[in-house]
């Protein structure tokens, strides 16, 4: 498994729009684009400045667009750039891709507007993205005979299947909301554990080779697997509501796993190179994150909401641009280095983790630290809109 890093196989001639020439193109900018204008309407709800015109309940709504809305977008940017990597098939382009990603806007808006369309229209189109999505990067996989990578389609059977318990609540058929975030959260953890988990050492090991520093990360291992099992089983232990004396242990014994698997990454050695560094930050936070919510489940001093934004904002939203910045520069050409404005990025991203975790461990400020945390995640992805808005929206350097 290796991220999309490097140009796609080939491409089919296509005189279309550039945007849907490659799955990461529109799915990023979408997702750089939802990921402000969804949290900048999440605090003005919040802060009592606007009413909700969603049928669902305004915390619902945000946990629901932060997942499916944000997440699932810069997860379907991530696979249908890598696919043809895996399989050596032609990538989805042009009117297939251009659909499908109508299907995800649309399941936006009608979202934000349930209370006019109804919830029931609203979880239809909203399920049908993930569903024609999941359509999608099957056939791929089982047409490329690429077996190693089914647990792909897997983890989106099952965000498909966590969506479904939101939006099953949305209607008022179940109370099966909260389910559906454990699971949706669950599922994007792990991916980070299992991608990054293959990508941070192989570019970390490349990156310090061109150096000719000895000094490599250990191959993958026992140590591996291992922590790839704890995460899992903490996190399905979690998902499935087990008592918080089974919890608790399992998720600080993953984030301990976590953390000892990241350190034998020699991720300090790669500082000088931002893009590359974050990586190991992002990977990071999922051992804080772990930790802190196995804490959560032990001691009422952890605030379950610090170590749930220590997981969304630290681990999803770091890994999320890290992995948006070096795959845009990558397949359009341009050299895989940082220059100040994506180190800004990466800064503010972790400046937001930071202020959102502690918004819940800080005895005052709460309002302050939740503004700052808040202004720090737009503004990372104003900023990756910005700068990275133009390259997917332009033809490949070179062509």
């Amino acid at each position: 498994m290796s991220a999309p890093s490097g140009g796609i196989p080939r491409y089919r001639q296509f005189a279309g729009p550039t945007l849907f020439q490659a799955g990461f193109r529109p799915f990023f900018l979408g997702a750089a684009l939802w990921a402000p204008v969804s949290l900048a309407f999440w605090l003005l709800l919040l802060f009592g400045y606007t009413a909700a015109p969603t049928a669902a309940d305004p915390l619902f709504w945000h946990m629901h667009e932060m997942l499916f809305g944000f997440g699932v977008a810069a997860m379907a940017g991530f696979l249908l750039t890598a696919i043809p990597n895996w399989t050596g098939r032609m990538p989805l382009q042009g009117w297939p891709l251009a659909i499908l990603w109508l299907l995800w806007v649309a399941g936006r808006v009608i979202g934000l507007a349930s209370n006019l369309s109804g919830p029931l229209l609203a979880a239809v189109i909203d399920l049908s993205f993930l569903a024609a999505l999941l359509a999608a990067v099957t056939r791929e996989i089982l047409a490329g005979r690429n077996w190693r990578n089914l647990p792909m389609a897997a983890a989106l059977a099952l965000l498909l299947a966590a969506n479904t318990l939101m939006q099953a609540q949305a209607i008022g058929l179940a109370e099966t909301a909260m389910g559906g975030v454990r699971l949706g959260l669950a599922v994007l953890l792990i991916m980070i554990a299992l991608v990054g988990g293959r990508i941070i050492p192989s570019f970390t090991r490349n990156w310090l080779a061109k150096r000719r520093d000895a000094r490599l990360p250990r191959t993958f291992g026992a140590v591996d697997r291992l922590a790839l099992a704890a995460t899992i089983l903490g996190l399905a232990a979690w998902v499935a509501a087990l008592p918080p004396m089974i919890v608790g242990p399992l998720l600080i014994v993953a984030g301990l796993a976590a953390a000892t698997r990241l350190a034998r990454w020699r991720g300090a050695l790669t500082f000088p190179e931002p893009l590359l560094f974050v990586l190991h930050v992002g990977h990071g936070w999922l051992g804080i994150g772990l930790a802190m919510l196995g804490a959560s489940e032990l001691w009422h001093g952890v605030p379950a909401a610090s170590a749930l934004h220590a997981l969304t904002v630290g681990a999803v939203g770091t890994m999320t641009l890290a992995v948006m910045t070096r795959a845009t520069l990558g397949h359009t050409g341009r050299e895989p280095t940082a220059g100040i404005g994506t180190t800004a990025i990466f800064v503010l991203i972790n400046v937001a983790a930071v202020a959102r975790v502690g918004a819940g461990l800080a005895g005052g400020g709460y309002q302050f630290l939740l503004a700052l945390a808040g202004v720090a995640w737009i503004g990372a992805f104003v900023l990756f809109a910005l700068f990275y808005g133009p390259l997917l929206l332009r033809a490949r350097a070179g062509n």
